[in-house]
């Protein structure tokens, strides 16, 4: 009983220090949702110069996408005529940090991790796709890009507060709370279970660290938000600053499903380009924080959290309330009233609420659709209306996914 209430303290704690960034985190994503629409990205990223490249990692840095939900994104930019290079860079840039994460660490591991997360992004996105776009120039021809479709635009106050809320505690946090949550707990439980003397002696030095959290974090699935505190508490611990944020970085930036998207629409070539800069960067941003640190006598304000101004108040209510927002998509999924009066398709990568929710606006947009019914759970979609075949399929393609072609009816 005595390890459990230990183990309750200690999660509890991670929430509460947590979530006010957070919460600020998702509003400031809604805001970005609204202010920066995917068209507007997919437009300055439909060509091959490595302005496009530059572009695509600045765009990518603040979005709050995960290495899930970066992939229908990539694959709309692709078939919207954006080049590898471009693609690359945001594939990496946009999971790996965002405004949410970029709070949070700051809550939670200090200034150097913080300004680091969006530096190393950066770094990466740009030499990825810069490589990309030097390999590409063999093979260059001119490809008109064809025009990214445009939604209706939202012109009034009350819609767009609308919009900004909905994709902020609705949207968003139904992506990232499973890892959130998974993160919380394993954080928790490395805090109170696992000796000091252990990590200090066994991941405190760096040749033993770097490569141990890249062989956990490049095939992990887990998101720039949920990766901070399991990082926060290796490195209260004793692990070297450096090795956690190597973890910060290679888990966000990729996972199986990632590489196999890389792989699969680029080629071996770019998959092997792609986990390389990861590499790469990783190494090289880690042993710098580390040499930061040392050079700074080790001075913990660089990486210890920066809560203390908050008041209880506010941190046990942002928990509370963050809590409530997260559990709410957890709960079992109700399957959708399927018909069978509509077009049915299955639509095998669509994976979470974002993939849901973009579907539905893409189906939604079209002449003579009336209701568009979507069952998550088992990945189906049936459309009523008097959109042909033909236009349905174009536009759950054109948002960025692909339709099974056993499952129509």
């Amino acid at each position: 009983m005595n390890i459990l209430i230990g183990l309750i303290k200690e999660i509890w704690y991670l929430l509460e220090e947590m979530a006010p960034y957070l919460l600020l985190g998702f509003a400031v994503a809604g805001v970005l949702h609204v202010l920066l629409p995917k068209e507007k990205v997919t437009r300055h990223l439909s060509h091959n110069r490595f302005s496009a490249v530059v572009k695509a990692s600045v765009f990518g840095i603040p979005l709050p996408l995960c290495s899930c939900g970066v992939i229908p994104v990539a694959a709309h930019l692709e078939k919207q005529g954006a080049r590898r290079g471009p693609i690359l860079s945001f594939l990496i840039s946009t999971p790996t940090t965002g405004v949410d994460s970029i709070l949070a660490t700051y809550a939670l591991l200090g200034p150097l991790l913080t300004v680091m997360r969006p530096l190393a992004a950066l770094f990466n996105g740009l030499l990825t796709g810069g490589i990309a776009n030097w390999l590409a120039r063999r093979e260059e021809h001119t490809v008109s890009a064809p025009a990214a479709p445009e939604q209706t635009a939202i012109t009034s106050g009350t819609g767009r507060l609308r919009a900004m809320v909905d994709y902020a505690f609705k949207e968003l946090v139904a992506d990232v709370a499973k890892w959130l949550l998974i993160g919380i707990v394993a954080g928790g439980i490395i805090s109170y279970l696992i000796p000091d003397a252990w990590i200090g002696q066994y991941l405190g030095n760096p040749l033993l660290a770097y490569p141990l959290m890249l062989l956990i974090g490049i095939p992990m699935y887990v998101c720039a938000t949920g990766s901070i505190p399991i990082a926060a508490s290796l490195i209260l611990k004793g692990m070297s600053p450096g090795a956690g944020f190597i973890f910060l970085f290679a888990g966000p930036a990729t996972n199986t499903a990632t590489l196999s998207f890389v792989g699969g629409k680029m080629g071996k070539r770019h998959l092997l380009l792609y986990l390389g800069t990861i590499l790469i960067s990783g190494l090289l941003f880690g042993g710098l924080i580390d040499l930061i640190w040392q050079f700074s006598g080790q001075d913990a304000h660089l990486i210890g959290g920066h809560m203390e101004m908050l008041p209880g108040w506010l941190k046990t209510g942002s928990a509370l309330l963050l809590l409530g927002l997260m559990l709410r998509p957890l709960l079992p999924a109700r399957s959708a009233a399927l018909s069978g009066d509509g077009m049915l398709l299955t639509v095998n990568d669509m994976n979470c609420e974002h993939c849901r929710l973009t579907i539905d606006s893409s189906l939604r947009a079209l002449d003579g659709v009336r209701e568009v019914r979507i069952d998550l759970p088992r990945r189906q979609v049936e459309v009523v209306g008097d959109a042909t075949g033909e236009q349905i399929i174009e536009a759950i393609r054109r948002a960025g996914y692909d339709i099974d072609n056993g499952g129509g009816a």
